[in-house]
């Protein structure tokens, strides 16, 4: 049966993959709300925009009236609950944006979908759910294999993995996640949760450690490595990631959470330099990529290991990543080199490659 999902952040990096995905593959109604901070763009939803299922609405989630009107205009059925700020250099520089979107807003949204959720009857209230996205950051880091004997078995983050967030970012989102938690325990407003690895793949705000890469190496400009680019991630293409938030959306179970992860550990370097081979043989020049590679200094209280264990939602609801890393990154190189109005349009407005999260 066909719903009406609204999806908060639909013009962020994730959201729009969300969004695309349910219009492209399902036959769901999407009400994309998004404030258009800095990260959210329009432009990646040109693809859909034209959709009779497809509406949006410009509002802040910290905005109690406007997002009561969008509820009761819209009447959503799944609420995915993506708006954020997402980046922990961002939250090292500015710690309140993070807390005020992060924290206030998702009591904000929580706050306005109880009231919704309690004035609904019959099977559109025992059919709703407030599904919240959040991040493998949360749990702060894992042993690293260079701190273990070799042979060590390394352990990954489960779904019962304790909560220690290192940045202010991760902070914020662990007290959202807590925040919708409760709402299902005191309120039985009926929630869930995933938590997901480090996304990459096309339409990614150029901030990021890989469309950061892309973009300097094509302009001539050093590769900047955080310390000796050691720290390892689990990158997860973000359409798969898409995939597997529709899955959880459709059929999750209330109260559960569910890590989701591309069952890829690579350390940044290795990310950093399999990007300068994809260039080197795709847009060759007369010198190497890899020679733009520069190590600067690592970011404050950088957690040095991320791994997922996503097992459960394989298990359970039957998802798991389409994509390989080497798969999944040769895809994005190639969509940065045929979308060069996407990304220069980007680096023309709000950010053009600075540095950000020194903690000076």
């Amino acid at each position: 049966m066909s719903k009406t999902i609204l999806v908060t952040g639909g013009a962020g990096f994730i959201g729009s993959a969300v969004v695309r995905h349910l219009i492209n593959d399902t036959d769901h109604t999407v009400v994309n709300l998004d404030k258009l901070t800095y990260a959210g763009n329009l432009e990646s939803l040109t693809s859909v925009s034209d959709s009779d299922r497809y509406s949006f609405e410009q509002v802040d989630i910290c905005d109690a009236e406007e997002v009561k009107r969008v509820f009761n205009t819209h009447k959503p059925d799944i609420i995915m609950h993506l708006a954020a700020e997402s980046h922990v250099d961002r939250s090292i520089d500015g710690p309140g944006e993070f807390i005020q979107t992060n924290v206030v807003g998702t009591y904000t949204l929580l706050e306005q979908a109880r009231a919704y959720w309690s004035a609904l009857e019959g099977d559109k209230k025992a059919g709703f759910k407030f599904h919240h996205i959040s991040t493998d950051e949360v749990y702060g880091d894992l042993p690293h294999p260079d701190e273990v004997e070799p042979g060590t078995e390394l352990p990954l983050f489960t779904e019962t993995t304790p909560y220690a967030p290192s940045s202010p970012y991760s902070a914020s989102k662990a007290s959202s996640d807590q925040l919708v938690r409760s709402w299902l325990r005191t309120y039985k407003l009926p929630t869930l949760v995933t938590n997901c690895s480090n996304n990459y793949g096309p339409y990614h705000f150029p901030e990021k450690l890989i469309p950061l890469v892309i973009l300097n190496a094509l302009a001539g400009k050093p590769l900047p490595v955080y310390g000796k680019g050691n720290q390892i991630r689990d990158w997860l293409y973000v359409e798969d990631h898409a995939r597997a938030l529709v899955v959880v959306a459709l059929n999750g179970e209330i109260g559960e959470t569910y890590n989701i992860g591309g069952h890829n550990e690579k350390q940044n370097i290795e990310v950093v330099q399999t990007i300068c081979s994809i260039l080197d043989e795709v847009k060759p020049k007369d010198s190497k990529y890899a020679d733009q590679i520069t190590y600067v200094q690592d970011r404050p209280g950088h957690d040095m290991r991320y791994a997922i264990d996503a097992s459960k939602i394989e298990r359970e609801l039957g998802w798991k990543p389409q994509e390989t890393f080497e798969s999944g990154i040769r895809k994005t190189v190639e969509w940065y080199l045929a979308n060069e109005g996407w990304w220069k349009a980007v680096l023309d407005g709000s950010y053009q490659g600075e540095r950000l999260g020194s903690g000076s």
